[in-house]
């Protein structure tokens, strides 16, 4: 490939949902990232919250549309030729703000230039342009194949959905915390069920599962049943142990399992915890939240932002808060784009 292009790829990607520490629901979106020249993107685009319009969870129709418009089979949605490329994630609407460029066609590649921040269909490139991202010129054959993959086979049925849904299984015998968690996933548009084993669900809704979340009080011959009925449907979901019945905690941990984007595109890289201090790894800047849960002996949870800030790719050392972390408590890191949670220990 000559030097001038750029390699074109799609990668699974997520913008994380959460109960966050204030009380605010924070939607969970799945979705394909664009891959130039092996890294996302998005990660040029710092600390932008923000969706592809190739998500899961858009109508079929509306999704093929948007594969159509980026294969410049269909008409720009802006003019003077801008497509989106990034958008809102709770709403996808342009006044919430979007990222668009030029998308064209130049002799055999694919140009992808002038990206800007856009509100309205009216832009001033000199004022709201990224000038320090593209052009990226990518070779017309590999950059459609790319694509296409996305697009239904012609014999699937009329308004096949491109991508599936993955859900949680919720098993244990604590229903009040599991209808509070379940509750939750839905609020932040993660489907859920709750059951007492997996014997009585259908090979058919069992393949709809990603996740399995065994509560604290199920013994090790009751998840190795629950195992067997998913190797039975033939797939094979992630499987956890809640680590604390604090709802925040257990959406951390279920948002992680859900994350299908490759290890080594993530930008948050590691997460442990001990002495009141958090060591925390990304693999790029962006900004990075520490929260800290904790149950009193009253069973109450209690929740803390221990730190904001924007860290720079690589390993970072941050003091916690020593009465936030008292007790057995556990530490959230979040990202935009990813979750991960951990003990911590003493």
């Amino acid at each position: 490939m000559s030097a001038a292009h750029a390699t074109f790829g799609l990668a699974p990607a997520v913008r994380t949902g959460g109960v966050l520490a204030n009380g605010v629901y924070q939607l969970h979106r799945d979705f394909m990232d664009f891959v130039v020249d092996g890294h996302p993107l998005l990660h040029q685009l710092s600390d932008l919250d923000a969706v592809s319009p190739l998500a899961s969870d858009v109508p079929p129709a509306i999704f093929v549309t948007h594969v159509r418009r980026l294969l410049l089979e269909a008409a720009p949605p802006l003019p003077d030729n801008r497509y989106v490329i990034y958008g809102c994630p709770e709403c996808e609407g342009l006044e919430c703000g979007a990222v668009t460029a030029v998308i064209e066609q130049q002799g055999t590649d694919i140009v992808w230039r002038d990206f800007a921040w856009q509100t309205t269909e009216t832009l001033d490139f000199e004022r709201d342009g990224y000038h320090g991202i593209g052009p990226f010129r990518f070779e017309a054959a590999q950059y459609r194949a790319e694509l296409a993959r996305l697009l239904p086979p012609e014999d699937a049925p009329e308004g096949a959905a491109p991508l599936l849904r993955r859900r949680v299984l919720l098993i244990g015998s604590r229903v009040a915390v599991l209808a509070k968690l379940a509750a939750a996933l839905r609020t932040i548009n993660i489907g859920a069920e709750i059951a007492a084993d997996a014997d009585r669900v259908p090979p058919t809704e069992i393949r709809t599962y990603g996740t399995v979340l065994f509560g604290s009080s199920i013994a090790e011959h009751e998840k190795e049943a629950v195992r067997a009925a998913f190797e039975r449907a033939g797939v094979e979901p992630a499987y956890l142990d809640g680590l604390a019945p604090i709802i925040p905690v257990l959406v951390a941990q279920i948002e992680n399992a859900l994350d299908q984007s490759p290890p080594e595109q993530r930008r948050l890289v590691r997460l442990v915890a001990a002495d009141d201090e958090a060591g925390v790894e990304v693999s790029s800047t962006c900004r990075v939240q520490l929260y800290a849960y904790r149950q009193d002996r009253l069973h109450r949870t209690h929740a803390q932002l221990v730190f904001e800030g924007l860290l720079e790719a690589g390993k970072h050392r941050i003091p916690l808060d020593e009465k936030a972390t008292r007790g057995q408590s556990y530490i959230v890191a979040r990202t935009l784009a990813s979750v991960l949670t951990t003990p911590m220990a003493r």
